[in-house]
This record gives structure tokens, sequence and C-alpha cells, in this order.
């Protein structure tokens, strides 16, 4: 123990650590298996999202990506600098370009083995050792050092610890992942350089000087000093990151003080992260007890539906989130680094709500980030207010070359090492592995030579079982011992209806929230078979006022449904004792349904559209956004023939009804001859009653549609094509008009948008809604939080206080 004279003195400090035999880590953790190991089915959602990920990272230049670093070091600077975030003359230039792309590309090529991958990372450090060369000190980065110089004195620079911790991350996992043994040098001379720094600091002034510059965005300088740390064992490296531990926050975590609302909150995530590795290697109870009571905090008082925390980047006042809901909720960083927190504490804990967290946060909060298959389109913050979109928040949609903003970054590691969180192993006798996410995916077994393979049916709100095939095969080269599997009874399922096989013979399901543990020696071709039931449930949001009591997000098994609306948000009011009672699943051949009608003019294409309840021509728009929703409607047969339609053309001399796509219960209806057509109810079905006709015009691939209510009057775009123009019930009083031919034919589409897999029509207390995953939605405009009167049961909206009994 250090006398309270000597307790700040730098050299006493350093000769403590260094002359106490050095620290003792805990091994008892679940252990970590190599994205090496693990390959995630590629036509799988998660397949998917990352394959759109690895063609982002292959289009990013390597003379762009090192330009500043380039600049910074004094060597010429071939090709062209990105701009934003990573532009010339932005200070926080290098937290993305040769950082998060490091760390993202070792995951990648771990994930992929691609090769052209690796030899653009591999260019990439060889570019970067030059730069540090140049330098000669270790100084690495794409800024100058004068930043240090502001930053340590206090004056105002923006966040360049927050950089050096991703240049460090990146080095970090290049050498870690993948095998780049220069990237180590790199590292540790880098660490030389700021040990030597921060050294001055508190040699020329005090170490309270040092706390206070430390209230700027540092990143998670601890935690990779303490991973680098746990690979060298220089005790340089382990006071280093010490001294990056932030007292004034783990402070009040320490005494279990839910005092954090006005922290930013991804200033602070990644210095609990760095607690945790602390823990892990010095084997000091309090961290653990920190990141615990810290996950506890987030999740029953600062946490949305999605899993996500943050408001405008800070935390709220807690328990106070129904008057957060906004554009700027969840910042996609803070969700990046919760799910590390929740890792480690299922790593150490097995506890199954972690699991069950990270699951949520991995589905909604991440997934929901990509705009489909757009490789590096992404969103900075993922907006919960009623009626958002994800491209109309304040920072919108990124771009692939002009944003980088930090969440960028983080966004291009989530989906390189979407493989890191499905299995981890376990020592001891038997020696086990732990599924906790079922993904569709394949996992070496390397330590006893067996293959481990999940196949998942695609999830379907027609069938509410989540179905999962795992198969256990031997490699011919199998220890010939036993071994211990354990597959998650999630949370979110029920008892009622679960199934589990072995080789065809029925298993004894725990309760959810617990493992099925499978112990045997594991042959040539072993399978088991889960069926969990996927419940509908709604949660509270996380506002202990009354009057936000009824303010409910609504979720299918760890997908948060999200509603097409424009600002709606009242369900159903009456009394139920179910949800499922205002809850219909749509069917799985309701896509076949839907279409759209289309006219050209030029080059143009002109499509009937649903503006505010006025039907009008507009221009055909781009899949994934409010225009395409409203362009789509479902063609409604009446004919009672059991037999289904092959094609839309089929119906041709049936009558039909053509219902709104986001409005389920709602059509269009004619309001009279020469009147513009509007919407109505189902009550209104005289006027929504209409008979599909041949085209008027006589071409093959047209149809018009007549109103059974007004015989010889057809629905009719005029000739006048301009976006706005509104449609209308008119009259054929001249057979020969050729105009008036024209304007009542359209040609009969496919649906421009369609439903989801996991699509729901939800009763409302004033129109009905579309319920599908956020995750699925691009630009639509949706809400995720319902206003409701009735009292359904309610989940208690975090698994996670059940566990520690917080009360919500």
């Amino acid at each position: 123990m250090l006398k309270e004279e000597e307790q700040f003195d730098w050299a006493m400090m350093y000769r403590n650590i260094k002359n106490s035999g050095g620290v003792k880590g805990i091994d008892v953790f679940l252990s970590e298996v190599s994205l090496h190991d693990v390959r995630i089915e590629p036509n799988s959602m998660h397949g998917i999202a990352q394959q759109t990920n690895l063609e982002y990272l292959l289009m990013l230049d390597v003379d762009s990506l090192g330009w500043s670093f380039r600049k910074t070091a004094g060597l010429e600077t071939p090709g062209n600098p990105y701009g934003g975030w990573e532009a010339p003359n932005c200070e926080l230039r290098g937290h993305f370009i040769l950082s998060h792309y490091l760390s993202a590309s070792a995951q990648m090529w771990a994930s992929t083995h691609n090769d052209s991958l690796k030899q653009k990372m591999s260019a990439v450090v060889s570019a970067l050792s030059a730069c540090q060369e140049k330098t000669g000190s270790g100084y690495l980065s794409a800024f100058p050092s004068e930043l240090f110089d502001r930053f340590e004195a206090i004056k105002p620079v923006w966040a360049p610890y927050y950089t050096i911790h991703k240049i460090l991350a990146g080095l970090l996992d290049q050498y870690i992942v993948a095998g780049n043994d220069q990237a180590l040098k790199m590292t540790t001379w880098m660490a030389e350089y700021f040990y030597n720094r921060v050294q001055n600091v508190i040699t020329k002034y005090t170490i309270e000087r040092h706390w206070r510059s430390l209230n700027e965005e540092t990143g998670g300088m601890n935690d990779v000093l303490y991973r680098l740390y746990s690979v060298t064992g220089d005790s340089k490296h382990l006071l280093l990151a010490h001294l990056f531990d932030k007292p004034c926050f783990l402070g009040l975590l320490a005494l279990k003080a839910d005092d954090i609302s006005g922290f930013h909150a991804n200033t602070h995530i990644p210095i609990v992260v760095g607690t945790q590795l602390r823990y892990e290697v010095t084997g000091d109870p309090l961290y653990k007890e920190i990141a615990t009571y810290f996950m506890d905090i987030i999740n029953s008082t600062h946490s949305y539906a999605t899993g996500g925390t943050s408001v405008g980047e800070f935390w709220s006042d807690p328990k106070r989130l129904a008057s957060t809901l906004q554009t700027e909720n969840v910042e996609s960083c803070t969700t990046y680094n919760m799910l590390k927190v929740s890792r480690h504490l299922f790593r150490w804990t097995k506890e199954m709500a972690y699991a069950d967290y990270y699951e949520r946060a991995l589905t909604n909060g991440v997934l929901s980030i990509q705009r489909g298959r757009d490789p590096g389109v992404m969103i900075y913050m993922l907006p919960l207010a009623r009626g958002s979109s994800k491209a109309r928040s304040y920072h919108r949609w990124g771009t692939q070359f002009n944003d980088f903003w930090c969440c960028y970054g983080t966004g291009i590691e989530s989906f390189s090492k979407l493989g890191d969180s499905i299995y981890f192993e376990e020592k001891g006798n038997p020696p086990g592995l732990y599924i906790i996410q079922y993904i569709p995916s394949s996992f070496n077994w390397k330590s006893r030579q067996v293959s481990v393979s999940q196949k998942i049916e695609p999830v379907v709100s027609w069938d509410n079982l989540l179905r999962v095939t795992i198969t256990i095969s031997s490699n011919g080269h199998a220890t010939g011992a036993s071994s211990m599997l354990n597959l998650r009874i999630p949370i979110w399922t029920h008892s009622n209806g679960a199934k589990a096989t072995l080789n065809g013979n029925d298993l004894s399901l725990p309760t959810p929230g617990n493992f099925l543990s499978i112990t045997k020696t594991w042959g040539q071709s072993d399978k088991i078979t889960l069926e969990l039931p996927m419940i509908l449930r709604t949660e509270t949001i996380k506002d202990d006022r009354p009057e936000y009591a009824s303010v409910q997000a609504i979720l299918y098994g760890p997908y948060l449904l999200a509603g097409h609306s424009s600002g709606d948000w009242d369900i159903e009011t009456k009394s139920t004792t179910a949800l499922t009672d205002l809850m219909t699943p749509v069917p799985a051949d309701y896509n076949s349904d839907l279409i759209s009608l289309m006219q050209q003019s030029g080059d143009t294409t002109f499509v009937l559209t649903n503006s505010n309840q006025s039907i009008q021509m507009e221009k055909f728009p781009e899949a994934g956004t409010d225009a395409a929703v409203s362009a789509t409607f479902r063609l409604i047969s009446l004919d009672k023939s059991s037999v289904r339609p092959s094609q839309h053309k089929d119906l041709v001399g049936k009558q039909v009804m053509l219902e709104l796509f986001d409005l389920p219960g709602m059509f269009i209806s004619q309001q009279g001859q020469e009147q513009s057509l509007g919407v109505a109810g189902s009550s209104d079905e005289g006027g929504s009653l209409f008979r599909l006709t041949a085209g008027l015009d006589g071409k093959d691939d047209t149809v018009s549609l007549e109103s059974e209510a007004q015989k010889g009057c057809y629905i009719y775009s005029g000739v006048d094509y301009k976006s706005g123009s509104t449609v209308k019930l008119s009259c054929n009083s001249k057979s020969s008009d050729d105009g008036f031919k024209q304007a009542a034919s359209f040609k009969l589409g496919k649906g421009i948008s369609e439903y989801h897999p996991i699509s729901f029509v939800a009763k409302g207390a004033k129109r009905n809604f579309i319920l599908s995953p956020l995750l699925s939605f691009r630009d639509e405009s949706y809400t995720v939080s319902f206003r409701s009167l009735a009292k359904y049961p309610v989940s208690s909206s975090c698994d996670l206080c059940l566990l520690n009994n917080i009360t919500v």
C-alpha cells in the first residue's frame, strides 16, 4: 500500500505495479471462440448483412485511407482524401480510416478469409508503418501531436485520445485476429510514446491535472491498454491502462448511484468495457461489481425497447424515457459498446438475461442500421419518435465516402463480427459449448474435433415457432470423450408448445430463461431439434409517470415491431385479455396479392398513389420509401372460388377491391361521377367495389377498373401527366375516345412494397396498422411506441431487472 504522500508520485506508481510480481487474472470465464472457426450462412439475414459490409470494405481505396496519415508524417500523398469526419481539416480524422477499418477488416477476414481484403488490410498496415517510421518517435496519427498539447493544457480540442484508441485497437486486432506481427510492434511503439506523454504531464503538473484532461472523450483507452497488457505482460501498459480509468465516473458506479443522467453515453460506456478488462486481467472484484451495476441501471432505467440507450448522445433522467422519443435516439456506437458490456458479463456469469439482451440489441439495434443491401449506407442515430424515418433524422443515412461518423466505424466492426457471440467454450470436466444465439452458422469445435452447424427455418408471423436444427458431426479424429452442449431457451419463449429432440427422441425442456444441457460422446451425425414458440408481447416504456403507463412497444420473440405510420399510435382501446386478440398474422400468400397500377408518359412511369387519402398519379418511386408504400395496394378478389388465381390477369371479369398497403381495412373508393377518388372503410363496400376488365386501350398488358355502383365509369387518371394529378371516376360517354381509353388503362405490376415475412395487422383505435420488424424498414415512416388504454399482459420491459430484483 502506498503512503498518502507517495500515492500520486509517478515513479512510485510504476514501481508498485512492476514489483508486485505481476497480477493474477481470472481464467474461469467462458472462452471466446475464434472468428476463423465460425461461418455464417450466406443467404441468412445475418449473412446478407455481413456480405453487404464486406462489399463496402473492399470499395475503400488504400491511398485515400492513408492520405492524412501520410500528410501528417511528411510523406507523399497519392490519391485523394476522403471527406466528412475524415477530411484533412477535421480534428477527428483517422478514427475511421485506419483504426475502425483495421479492426473491421481483421474481423471480416477472419469471418470470410476473403483474399482481396487480406491484401488490402496488409497494405494499409504497411503504409501506416512507413508513417510511424518517418516520425521516428512512435507517434502515429492522421493529425499532428499539437492536438495533444492542447488536450494536456485543458484547451478546446476534439477528442484526440478517442482516435488514438481506435488506431491502437485496430493495430492490435491486426495482430491478434489477423496474425500481423508488424502491427504488434507498431502498437507497442505507440504505447511507449503515450506512456511518456502521460508520465510527463503527471510529473510536470499533478495527477489531478491528468484526471481533469479525461473530461474530454478518450474512447476506450483503458480497454485497449488492458488488452495490450494481456498480450505483452508489460507493467507500463498496465499502469497506463489504470490511468485512463476515469475515477469521477467509476466512483459513482462503485457507490451504486444511478446518477449518470447528463453524461455523454459513448464517452463512458467504453470506460466500463475497460474496467471489465481490468477485472479480467487483475481479478479485482470491484470492477466486476461496477460493470454489473452499470448494466443493471442501463437496462432497467435508461434503455429503449431496441436494447439501445441515449438521446442526443446523452443519458436522460432515469425512468423518464417517454418524453425523450425523437429522431436522435440510440446512437449506434452506444449499442456497439453495450454489446461488449453484456458479452463480458455473460462470459463471467452464464446468466441468461445477458444473452437475451445481446440478442435483442443485435437484432434491433445493429441489424436496423444498414440500408438494405446498399454497401456503406448506415445511420448514426436510430429514430424512435412517432412517424420517424431513418432517412429523416439530423444525420439521415450516411454516404459511402463523405461522412465517416463515429457510428460508421462501429458499424463496419459490428457487421464484421456477427459470428463472435454465437458460441462460447467452457473448460472443465466435461468440457462444454454454449450456443446463445440462433443464427444459421457452423462452428469448427477444434478442441473436441467435431463440427457444429445450425439451420434455422425462416421466422414468419403465420407460424409462431422458431425451428432450429443443430447437427454435431465428428470429423473422424474425435477425442472419444463426452462433452456438454448448452442450448439457450430464451426468456421470450413459452413452455407451452415448446419441444426438443435428440436423434428423434424427445428431451425434457427447462423453463424459459435456462439452458438445455446435453452431455454425450458425439457421433458422426447427431441431430438436435428445437421448436420454440414466438410470443407476441408488449413492453411498457421505462417511465414511472402514470400518464405514460399506456406507452408500449410490441415485440415478437426478439423482434421489435414497428408500424407503418406517419405519427398515428393509438392501438385498440377496448379491454381485452390477450394481445393476440388484436393482432392477426399476415398470411404467406398475401404478397402475391400486392400490385401497383402504372401508366407511361414518354420516358416517365407514373403510378397510382394514395396521398393523404386522396388518390393521385405520382412518378414511380424507389422501393423502401413512403412513396413506394403509398403506391402499393392489395388486390382483393370477391370471387369465392377456392382456386387461387396464378396471376392477377386471371381476375379479369371479377369483382375486386383495392386495399391500401399500410392501412389494412381501408380501400380506394369512388365518390361519384367525375369526382376524385378517396379512401373508405370496408363498410363503404359499394363505393369500393370495382370490376377488373381488360384494358380499354386494347393492349395485352393493361387492365381497367370499372365501378360496380356506376356502370360504364372507370378509374381515370386524365391525360395530363404530372405528379400530384388527381385520379377520379369518369364515365366513357364516347367509346371512340382514345384519350379516355388511355387514361383509364393501367399496367398491372407487382407491388413496389411487400409484406415482410414477419408482419401483423394490428387493430387501431382509428385505423389499423401493418407491423413488421424495425430492422426491415429503410426510408419508410414508422412508429415503434404505441398508446393503448387496454390492459394487455405486458413484459417487465427488463429481463435483467428480474435477474437482479430491480423494480421497474
